[in-house]
């Protein structure tokens, strides 16, 4: 909990944590309470077309790079997590903390600011935290003193806090656009293929196999149609490059396509309330931090589920 030091020995200590705790309360269940109107002009149409937009330009490569740097993020974020409290280890914390979540996107820069000023400052661009705790001091101090209340040490400790809960923030939407792009392949290879494909590796290698099948049957000595029902039964096996190249166009088109996915899928998550928890677990977090002084201790779990949907791909493709 932030510390004040009193200048009159007649402020007890005890009604100082009392006040700034009473103001930290009230401030994040105000911020709860904006929640619900946060998403519906933000997340659902047509504030989700104006969120997503900001997509359109070098986004469009930022996020085929996020994508493919996210699993060394979260290698580099379970490292730090294993390793945040032992002895000998502390050299690997710091080298594994200093892996950055990769670049950071328009769509995720503005995504940031919205949470900062519309719901963490209620449209204010000062912090809006530390008004609620010189307001709850001032009214102990009132009682005793005339003393100002000293603000610096409010935005010391609170502003990291925050800077690191919207990092972190940001990465869920590398991860959520990784999730969505799995979800898509499984759709796309049970309706299109009839097969189970859950990822773009798996798409690739279905896609690799359907054009070697339709390439072979083009250059059958008996014609196309006889290639067609004879490879139906012998289907040929794609060529190494033929797979890569397949893979490669495959994991590009999913990448652009994850760059706009949120026109799609925020307003989704929005109906089936995965942004309303993902907001509050921010809060409580932010909550828990600054109450106790603690590091930030928001670490979404979503990063994780795409990486082991990643690994199932690569599983079922046969590259692990």
């Amino acid at each position: 909990m932030p510390t004040v030091t009193s200048p009159d020995h007649k402020v007890s200590e005890v009604e100082i944590e009392q006040a700034i705790g009473a103001g930290i309360e009230r401030y994040f269940d105000d911020c709860r309470a904006r929640i619900p109107a946060f998403i519906d002009r933000h997340f659902h149409y047509p504030g989700a077309i104006a969120t997503n937009r900001k997509a359109l330009g070098w986004d469009m490569l930022r996020a085929p790079l996020n994508l493919l740097w996210a699993p060394v993020y979260a290698l580099a974020s379970l490292v730090k997590i294993l390793t945040r409290k032992r002895t000998g280890l502390g050299w690997l914390h710091d080298l594994a903390d200093r892996v950055p979540a990769g670049f950071t996107t328009r769509v995720q820069q503005h995504i940031s600011h919205l949470i900062l000023v519309d719901l963490l400052n209620n449209g204010q661009e000062k912090s809006l935290l530390e008004s609620y705790l010189v307001e709850a001091l001032e009214a102990v101090y009132a009682r005793h003193t005339s003393e100002p209340i000293d603000h610096q040490r409010f935005n010391k400790l609170i502003e990291p806090l925050v800077d690191e809960a919207l990092s972190q923030y940001r990465v869920t939407r590398t991860a959520s656009a990784d999730i969505t792009n799995s979800i898509t392949c499984t759709v796309l290879g049970a309706f299109a293929f009839q097969k189970f494909t859950p990822g773009g590796i798996g798409l690739g290698v279905v896609l690799a196999s359907v054009l070697a099948k339709t390439l072979a049957a083009r250059d059958f000595i008996l014609g196309e149609t006889i290639g067609e029902w004879y490879y139906s039964v012998f289907p040929p096996e794609p060529s190494l490059a033929t797979t890569a190249s397949v893979m490669v166009a495959v994991m590009a088109a999913l990448a652009a396509f994850a760059a706009l996915s949120g026109v799609i899928f925020d307003p989704v998550q929005a109906a089936v309330g995965l942004h309303r928890r993902r907001l509050r677990k921010l809060l409580d977090h932010l909550q828990r931090d600054v109450s106790l002084s603690t590091q930030s201790s928001f670490r979404p779990k979503d990063q994780f589920v795409a990486r082991i949907l990643d690994t199932f791909d690569m599983i079922r493709s046969g590259l692990l």
